[in-house]
Order: structure tokens, then sequence, then C-alpha cells
């Protein structure tokens, strides 16, 4: 695609229904989180469109917002550290030893924006840059499991990656993440690679 390392979440329509989850699998995505130039603006906005609710944290985590559907967290909201970056979302995947993931994450073309630090007992969290010049998190977890629902009405159902460097990202993430990769198109005008495949494609 032409946007550089453009992370995409969709949410699913009312035909898609899936039944709560407790756990994602390892390397897949586990929680989304939106870095907003003005929080407050963002949860009317995705209130009036998801039926999302916003549950605060206190200063101890900087007013990190927890988005949630019916009582269940679906999403974050923070306000933005850095006024020139646009507002975006960020997705991180679930991993069980985010210190070796981080290493991994250098010695297969990526960088270490964000070293794994403990977010008090909820878990650790690094952010990564990928092999193809994308943002994306890793989250190793603790009392926060990460989305507790998927492909519910309002909720999010499916996580894409829009790069320039598809083929180092696909290593990349075959590398770090230890992604089970299929490719669904390999033409030269369509090319798109899951991880995992059909109705269990994450």
């Amino acid at each position: 695609a032409d946007a550089p390392g453009m992370l995409t979440v969709l949410a699913a329509t009312p035909e898609t229904v899936m039944p709560a989850r407790s756990d994602a699998p390892i390397g897949a995505p586990c929680w989304v989180d939106l870095s907003s130039s003005d929080p407050a603006a963002s949860k009317a906005f995705y209130g009036a469109l998801f039926g999302w609710s916003a549950r605060e944290s206190g200063e101890e985590f900087g007013h990190y917002a927890t988005f949630e559907l019916d009582g269940v967290p679906v999403a974050g909201c923070m306000a933005s550290q850095d006024p020139a970056m646009p507002d975006a979302w960020l997705v991180y995947l679930a991993t069980d030893a985010i210190d070796a993931v981080a290493a991994s994450a250098e010695a297969h073309g990526g960088q270490v924006l964000m070293a794994p630090m403990p977010v008090g007992p909820l878990g650790s969290m690094a952010i990564l840059l990928d092999a193809g010049g994308a943002a994306v998190g890793a989250w190793q977890p603790g009392e926060h499991r990460g989305i507790g629902v998927l492909a519910e009405p309002g909720a999010p159902s499916w996580f894409e990656l829009h790069t320039r460097g598809y083929v180092a990202s696909l290593a990349f993430y075959r590398s770090v993440f230890g992604w089970d990769l299929h490719t669904m198109s390999d033409a030269p005008e369509f090319r798109y690679t899951t991880l995992g495949e059909g109705e269990t494609a994450l």
C-alpha cells in the first residue's frame, strides 16, 4: 500500500459475533490504544460511534483511559506526548517474553523505540519499529489480559499492516513474534498474507 507503516483496525458489524476472549495467542493482536491530541473529543467520538465508555485511570498511569464495551475492555486512549505527531492507533502483540522480543526485533532489522517496562501489576510493554518502518507494541500480560471481546458489534475485529517493506515485514513478524504466515495473494498488484488462515486468521 502507499502509506508507510499504516496500521488499520476494523470494527465488527452486527452480522459478525464471536465470544469473549480471556487471553490472546502469543504473537496475536491483544490490545490497541489511541494517542490523541484531544482525549475528551476522542472519547466522545468513539462513545457515539461504537458505544464505548471510558474508564479513567489515576495520575499514576498518566490518566490513561480504558475504553469498554458493555463493561468489557476493548481499547485504550491517552494524551499525545508529542504535539508534532498526528493522532494514531497502536496495535500491541502478545508475548510471554518481552525482553527476548525486544532483542529479537533489533536482530531482525527493527528498532526498539521504547524499551520493555513494567506498567504496575498490569503487565509489561515495549514499542518497536518493524523492519518496514511501522510502529508496533508488544505486551506481556499481568493483570491486564488485553481485549476482552472480539468481533462483536462495536468491538475490534481485524488488524492489518500496510507497508512498503512487505517482504522484510513478513520476515520480521515470523522471526520476532513467531507468526505462522499464510499467503493469500502474491501478485504484483495485490500481496496479502495473514497470521493463521481461514476462520482462524488473526
